[in-house]
């Protein structure tokens, strides 16, 4: 039996985490649902919380159709939620990060912003495998497969645990009942939403997120999700990429001196 932390950035009352937590315990694994108390889209990896006196408040919660789960709501983004679960907040630290079901796509280098993705990269840097699982809604949606995503980064996870400790994998799934397989995929130059600015007040900003005008680059995350595919990418949590800068000569050090006695 693994034990499973299942946490979101859509916050603990959105479907696609129940889901995700259902396939889990359907599956056998030892669960621990902990997730933002409110939305946290866009936290990336930030782990910064609401704190009174230094404490970061959770509250248990008991979450329909996961009877006997331990659940919490914690005033902090999905990041931190994985940065303290590694360090024992809610019990023994979890083999595995679930990070989803995101309402939404993260494909493409934009994934860098995501608190899905965030809190999968924060559990494979504390050294749990992690997945980032998310349903490609689109703008307008009908229906919500929630099921069908969760089941896919379920039947993932024996893969993935054959992998190093702190390997994650980014998961996108069509919204539809079934799709044409999965393709590994690497990522595409921005996504397939953007953020806009759309409004300026005197005392205010608004931001709104569209479609890209653009067809997403062939072989991408973004393009075989377009064509019905679910995609994987795998991620570093952080990785070391050398630049080849330019050595400085090496100096000589000053010589050791005594203070001077007076007498």
């Amino acid at each position: 039996m693994t034990r499973v932390l299942v946490t979101n950035d859509d916050g603990i009352d959105a479907p696609g985490l129940h889901a995700l937590a259902r396939a889990a315990v359907a599956a056998d694994h030892e669960v621990i649902v902990a997730a933002p108390a409110r939305q946290s889209s866009g936290a990336s990896a930030s782990i910064v919380a609401a704190e009174e006196d230094g404490r970061i408040a959770v509250e248990r919660r008991e979450l329909t159709g996961l009877d006997g789960v331990p659940g919490f709501a914690v005033r902090g983004g999905p990041g931190l939620i994985a940065l303290i679960a590694a360090h024992g907040a809610f019990g023994e630290p979890a083999d595995v990060v679930l990070s989803g079901v995101n309402h939404g796509a993260n494909v493409g280098r934009a994934i860098l912003h995501s608190g899905t993705v965030g809190a999968a990269l924060t559990g494979g840097l504390n050294g749990a495998w992690g997945i980032a699982i998310s349903l490609d809604v689109g703008m307008h949606p009908e229906h919500f497969h929630w099921d069908a995503a969760a089941e896919v980064a379920l039947s993932l996870l024996p893969f993935l645990v054959e992998r190093p400790r702190g390997t994650v994998i980014n998961v996108n799934v069509p919204n539809t009942p079934g799709s044409r397989g999965i393709r590994e995929a690497g990522l595409a130059p921005f996504g397939i939403v953007q953020t806009t600015l759309s409004e300026r007040g005197e005392h205010h900003l608004r931001l709104a997120v569209e479609d890209l005008p653009n067809v997403p680059e062939p072989g991408t995350d973004a393009a075989y999700l377009a064509d019905g595919w679910v995609t994987v990418s795998g991620l570093d949590p952080v990785s070391h990429v050398p630049l080849g800068y330019p050595e400085s000569p090496a100096s000589t050090p000053p010589a050791s001196t005594s203070p001077a006695s007076t007498q």
